[in-house]
């Protein structure tokens, strides 16, 4: 689970095993596969930061650096 916030402040909790597609409109808006819809104050970049570094940590991503984060 990664944590985000909604636009009202609140935190909560949402399982990137569940996003379909994550867009700027120009709200950061994550739309779930089941169609559910999340309003986040987060950038598009900083939740796909956040689901990078879920799939590392549950095994579902190698632990290295990705190519554009070599220096």
């Amino acid at each position: 689970m990664i944590e985000l916030t909604r636009i009202n402040g609140t935190k909560f909790w949402l399982n990137p095993m569940l996003f379909e597609m994550v867009e700027r409109t120009p709200d950061t808006v994550v739309t779930l596969a089941n169609g559910h819809k999340y309003v986040v104050r987060e950038s598009p970049e900083a939740v796909a930061d956040a689901v990078r570094l879920f799939a590392r940590q549950v095994g579902l991503a190698p632990f290295s650096a990705r190519k554009d984060d070599q220096a």
